[in-house]
């Protein structure tokens, strides 16, 4: 497909290709005549996830928080259903303000409301006043906003209310906004407000004049200038950074949002459940009847942005649609299987009707609702996702069995895609996979989030795989950091997702979006504030790939220094610790293979004096002879002891759960800096055991599987180390095993593209070492003289922020270049070639 390279950012003098100072180090050749894998039109994508505020106060652009006045403390202990809101009054006005959920409600789906109680003389009122998400309202000069309320009075006379804006002192910011409630019956009143000044704290009052109770809901104001204009839309700078990255599809709505909480309907049936999965019935019609939901993340969704407005704003940027659904087995650390034969039948069958939704004529029950929300023409769903990261892999692919056979039956040229569990190595990885080979599954999902390191080092990860096997969807995946360095680690491991894409049909970077001042993960692609979005360094290098893709990928090879080949082996100090548990730990010893003790504490002194808090959280003391952490709350507790200096050894224990939601944890391999392994034992909410590696600050599962253990049982643990293998056995069986025997990863790697539309030679080259890489360059065909050469570099610990974004994209023409020439690569850079062959 032909892509548009990415734009200029700053032009300099042309660069002229010719001998580097030194020697080259390195080579590339390419094989023009060679074929290559076939690049898609959907090979590079976008992952949307309600999460770090990615919805409400952010992509979706309603100004006003807790428009429904639906946040509740059982969604949330800081929330109220005033959260967002402030009583006032004025004038001599008096009254109260509070929420209501009673018979009076505006429907059975948005059951509360605000009821304004006012006593006040002639020219008094009450009201509220909402000051947006964080700092306040942004509000542009000039610019046109549509408030919009439904309103009831008992008055009999009517109730007159004006709309203000002003800033945080009071000031007013633009005209009041005047209407007259009539009647108690819920009705729609609106207008539209122009500030005269710019303000990013401002704040919108509703003022209730007169005597009476007036009832108040879906208060709302949003901006007219929103992403292609429409109505109930998107802020438009948010929506706009993600059409510049050129997308091939969307993915949506989740993530753990898919596979959590309850699976059953806000209704009285079920006793409207407040934490559910993200269901798509839920999202679609009149705002004003999507229920609310208490989201995962610790917020609340009001579903404005609803599945519509995701096919929408994925047929505005010209991407494919990828909704997830939910599978019925939970996961994100909760690990259930519902076993509800009539809900699971129920939410197969709102599957269909999604797809019914997305293509069905005008006629039909869902095409018809599509059509009455302003689209009839059919979206052109091609594929769905069932489930998302399940910890159970039994469960969950039978149920993903029915789902798949229930589509192939009704709509047989849908994709229907599978998932490989949270994790890219594994048990559960392992498992899945084998079902889903078995099964012969179009698409598999894969995910995963690690270290820089990790994805220097498996540039060739899906050399491998089987190429009649199912294709990956990497649907999501970071380096766990926002420095340049973790850019250029995903941008080296990029190039080896464009070599196999016969095999990786799609990739997508995750979390997309990210609120400064409400964030519940990172790293994220872009972030924003109220009014203001920045391109995190990683933004940068996905969008210079997703805008210079390709059609095909020309073969080619490298050669350059083999660096250390050598991977290291497990050494240094032990540690105990617990996440959300209190356990006890005994016997601690480490073995050699030749039986010398290399340490050991039994605590029967009275003291931990060899143990040192790594991570000073919990409450640490020594309680009849062992050692007990004793805070059931506290996580991410770590001490540490010794410094074993052995390659093979055995570690020893006894670990006791006393009480919490989890299990214990046991490190190994504890470095200075803070690197380490451990055996997480009844993780995520005592579901999951795991192998971890810490290092750059987070800690990668490199081998999980379903995992749980019981309070008061003390456990004999026997981690078996042999140089860079670990074998870890449990009350004498044998749990699992990895070895960790990867050399220090490639920091220079390299792919070349073919764009049939251009006539162009794509030449992309990403050097993630501190120092030029002269390179030598054989094209294997004659070229024109010049290219346009964009590259990004910078040094690997900057980062993109809201006050200076020192990685942007350079853009220049390159002259002298032939079909063998030579170039010098900048250190911690990428730089794309775009090279016209005659």
């Amino acid at each position: 497909m032909a892509v548009l390279a990415v734009a200029s950012l700053v032009a300099t003098a042309p660069a002229q290709a010719g001998p580097p100072a030194e020697p080259p180090e390195y080579t590339i050749t390419v094989n023009p005549a060679g074929r290559g894998a076939a690049l898609g039109p959907q090979q590079y994508g976008v992952f949307f996830e309600d999460i770090n505020y990615a919805a409400d106060g952010g992509l979706y652009a309603e100004l006003l928080r807790n428009r429904s006045f639906e946040f509740l403390p059982v969604d949330n202990r800081a929330f109220t259903g005033l959260t967002g809101w402030t009583p006032v009054a004025g004038d001599g006005g008096a009254g109260n303000a509070s929420t209501v959920d009673d018979d009076a409600r505006l429907n059975e789906r948005n059951r509360t409301y605000l009821k304004l109680s006012a006593n006040s003389p002639a020219g008094g009122w009450t009201g509220v006043t909402n000051a947006g998400f964080d700092t306040g309202v942004p509000l542009k000069a000039g610019a046109a906003y549509d408030f919009s309320v439904f309103a009831r009075t008992d008055a009999v006379a009517g109730t007159p209310l004006e709309v203000v804006l002003h800033d945080a002192a009071g000031n007013p910011l633009a005209a009041p906004l005047r209407r007259t409630v009539q009647g108690d019956g819920w009705a729609a009143y609106g207008g539209t407000l122009t500030p005269s000044a710019t303000s990013d704290v401002g704040r919108l009052t509703v003022r209730a004049f007169g005597t009476g109770t007036v009832r108040l809901d879906m208060v709302s104001l949003f901006p007219r200038d929103t992403f292609k204009g429409r109505r109930n839309g998107l802020r438009k700078d948010l929506a706009q950074k993600v059409a510049d990255l050129h997308p091939g599809f969307v993915r949506f709505p989740g993530g753990c949002l898919v596979n959590t909480g309850s699976m059953y309907g806000y209704d009285a049936a079920a006793n409207y459940p407040r934490a559910r999965a993200f269901q798509w019935k839920d999202t679609v019609g009149p705002v004003e009847s999507r229920a609310t939901n208490a989201n995962f993340w610790g917020y609340n969704q009001s579903y404005g942005l609803g599945y519509y407005e995701y096919f929408q704003f994925a047929e505005d940027i010209g991407a494919m649609a990828l909704p997830v659904v939910p599978a019925l087995v939970t996961g994100c650390g909760q690990n259930r299987a519902t076993g509800d034969e009539a809900l699971l039948r129920r939410h197969i069958q709102d599957t269909l009707d999604l797809i019914e939704f997305a293509n069905g004529p005008v006629t039909s029950t869902w095409g018809g609702l599509r059509a009455d929300m302003g689209h009839p023409k059919p979206f052109g769903l091609t594929h769905v996702a069932v489930g998302n990261e399940e910890n159970l892999p039994n469960e969950y692919f039978a149920n993903f069995l029915r789902f798949r056979a229930a589509i192939a039956q009704r709509y047989p040229e849908i994709v229907v895609v599978s998932n490989s569990g949270p994790d890219d190595a594994g048990g559960t990885f392992d498992d899945l996979w084998a079902k889903n080979k078995a099964a012969g599954v179009q698409m598999v999902d894969e995910h995963y989030y690690n270290n820089p390191a990790w994805f220097l080092q498996n540039n060739r990860r899906y050399d491998a795989y089987d190429r009649n096997g199912p294709k990956v969807f990497l649907g999501e995946y970071a380096s766990r950091d926002a420095k340049w360095f973790n850019s250029l680690a995903e941008g080296a491991y990029m190039t080896g997702l464009e070599r196999n894409a016969d095999v990786v049909r799609m990739a997508s970077y995750a979390p997309l979006f990210a609120n400064i001042d409400n964030t519940q993960w990172r790293p994220d692609l872009i972030w924003f504030d109220n009014d203001e979005s920045w391109g995190t360094t990683s933004y940068q290098m996905q969008k210079l790939f997703m805008n210079n893709v390709g059609d095909r990928v020309l073969p080619s090879t490298f050669t350059g220094p083999p660096g250390s080949t050598d991977p290291k082996p497990i050494t240094g100090g032990i540690g105990l610790s617990t996440w959300g548990t209190a356990s006890t730990y005994d016997d601690v010893k480490v073995t050699g293979t030749d039986g010398t003790v290399l340490f050991s504490d039994d605590f029967n002194g009275g003291n931990a004096d060899r143990w040192t808090p790594v991570e000073p959280r919990g409450t640490w003391s020594v309680v009849n002879g062992a050692y007990a952490q004793s805070d059931a709350v506290a996580e991410d507790t770590l001490v540490k002891a010794g410094n074993i200096t052995a390659t093979d050894y055995d570690l020893t224990l006894k670990a006791t759960k006393q009480s919490g939601r989890e299990g214990f944890l046991i490190a190994f391999g504890v470095q200075p800096n803070n690197e380490l392994y451990w055996w997480n034992i009844g993780g995520w909410n005592n579901t999951q055991g795991a192998i971890q590696k810490g290092e750059g600050g987070g800690k990668e599962v490199i081998y999980a599987k379903p995992q749980t253990i019981e309070s008061g049982h003390t456990y004999d643990v026997r981690i078996s180390v042999r140089g860079t293998r670990m074998t870890l056995f449990l009350d004498g069986v044998e749990w699992g095993s990895y070895d960790d025997n990867q050399a220090p990863g490639q920091p220079f790697a390299q792919v070349v593209t073919q764009d049939d539309g251009t006539g162009e030679m794509i030449v992309k080259v990403v050097n993630a070492q501190d120092k030029p890489a002269a390179t030598k360059l054989d094209l294997g065909r004659r070229v024109k003289g010049t290219a346009t050469m964009t590259v990004l570099t910078g040094d690997p610990g900057e980062q993109n922020t809201r006050t200076a974004e020192p990685i942007l994209p350079v853009t220049t023409t390159l002259r002298g270049v032939k079909q063998r020439f030579m170039h010098t690569f900048p250190a911690n850079s990428v730089t794309f070639l775009r090279i016209r062959t005659r």
